[in-house]
């Protein structure tokens, strides 16, 4: 991208940003307050029955305030998109836009929260205080290792779902998109070589979730700064110590040998030509680092004509995008009023993305990315951001994973198709 380029995008994200209002949401009334007894209604004296509900019976603040379609969006600052440690205040803009996307996509109601703390537990003391708001709990931007420890605390003091969306999140577009590349090149998840570059939140998380839908944890490399993640290494901590495999192999060009697939969740230009044309027939490609891959499409493809390729950017084909999972897997566990959100409820994310690009693209879609045709292959391998069927498709597989798994208080929503279909 060109300077020119990016000057222009700064000066219109401020601009749009600040005007007319600052900001990118607000609180709106959802009820009629144009008469005096509405008034009364609203506030005192009528709360008070309300309030007496919710003491007597807690899940009744489902039917008498927002709670069940309220989510908050948290940060500690310390992971902010690819700037690093801003602190909490800086992150403010990324949990709104986060805001933005759960409501716009996904109909949810979002506060976001900025948290100043300097030690994981007093993040954790935080949101378990204010989590009785919420029917759950998005954490954002939080920095590895501690993503994965607060997290996991979280996880078992509450009864709502927390999801870190940097790791499942990630995890999941990958894997869906992984699964419909392997299809192409004639390759399966429980017999290929993975090369994972990047041990952070996002790569483990991958790796946790690729393992659990097949794939072998001794095929799979995971390297950070250092080099390969192997049990030979000193000072790993537990979350690196988890991925370490017993290998000779110590460097990047040395993983790259023979592997069927990478994925980068790391840094830019990092993979070199060379390393790509040592890699298996048919490989798959995952250069997710944002704004400049790991190794960029056009290089990537002088190097090789069969591989199967994927982004973290909009305007190369198949970008691995969290908006494709995140409003609609919340949306689903929302809607059965689950208790968290599993693994079973991820891998029912990762199908219902996986068979939607098995689907004739709706004109809209079409239209929408100026394209005449689209479908299934090479260069269609994730479904489309603005594609109106996401909500249709994964919100109920997510929910009907929550059911089945015993995490749901609630029954199908009755505005749901046959729940027979999410089998």
């Amino acid at each position: 991208m060109s300077q020119d380029f990016d000057a222009d995008i700064n000066r219109a994200a401020l601009e749009y940003h600040a005007s007319p209002v600052p900001g990118k949401i607000s609180v709106t009334v959802t009820k009629p307050t144009d008469s005096q007894r509405n008034l009364a209604l609203a506030y005192t004296p009528g709360v008070a029955e309300p309030v007496r509900r919710i003491a007597e019976d807690p899940e009744a603040a489902y039917r008498y305030t927002a709670k069940g379609n309220l989510v908050a969006v948290i940060t500690d600052g310390t992971a902010v998109l690819g700037l690093g440690n801003t602190g909490a205040l800086a992150g403010k803009p990324v949990m709104e836009g986060k805001a933005v996307l759960f409501k716009h996509f996904a109909g949810i109601d979002v506060f976001d929260i900025e948290v100043n703390a300097e030690h994981p537990q007093e993040f954790v003391d935080t949101v378990v205080r204010i989590a009785p708001t919420f029917g759950g709990i998005n954490l954002e931007d939080i920095a590895a290792p501690h993503c994965f420890e607060i997290e996991q605390a979280l996880i078992e003091q509450l009864d709502i779902p927390v999801f870190h969306d940097d790791q499942h999140g990630t995890a999941i577009i990958i894997a869906a998109g992984l699964l419909n590349a392997l299809e192409l090149q004639g390759k399966r998840l429980e017999e290929v070589r993975i090369v994972v570059l990047g041990a952070g939140a996002a790569g483990i998380a991958a790796v946790r979730l690729l393992c659990s839908m097949g794939a072998h944890r001794s095929n799979i490399l995971v390297l950070d700064r250092q080099g390969v993640i192997h049990t030979g290494r000193q000072g790993l901590n537990p979350y690196k110590w988890s991925v370490a495999v017993d290998t000779e192999l110590r460097t990047l060009s040395e993983a790259m040998r023979g592997a069927d697939v990478f994925i980068g969740v790391s840094g830019p230009d990092l993979v070199t030509p060379e390393m790509l044309d040592s890699m298996a027939e048919r490989p798959v490609v995952f250069a997710l680092s944002n704004p400049v891959p790991e190794i960029r499409p056009e290089v990537a493809m002088e190097v090789r004509d069969d591989l199967v390729m994927a982004t973290g950017r909009s305007d190369y084909p198949n970008q691995v995008n969290n908006v494709l999972g995140f409003p609609f897997i919340f949306r689903g566990a929302l809607d059965v009023r689950a208790r968290c959100i599993n693994e079973e409820m991820q891998i029912a994310a990762v199908h219902a993305l996986k068979n939607l690009t098995h689907e004739p693209v709706p004109e809209s879609v079409l239209a929408a990315y100026g394209l005449e045709s689209l479908e299934s292959g090479p260069g269609y391998i994730l479904p489309k951001p603005l594609d109106p069927r996401l909500r249709d498709a994964v919100s109920p597989a997510v929910a009907a994973a929550a059911i089945r798994t015993g995490v749901a208080r609630s029954g199908w929503p009755e505005h749901y198709p046959p729940m027979e279909n999410f089998a």
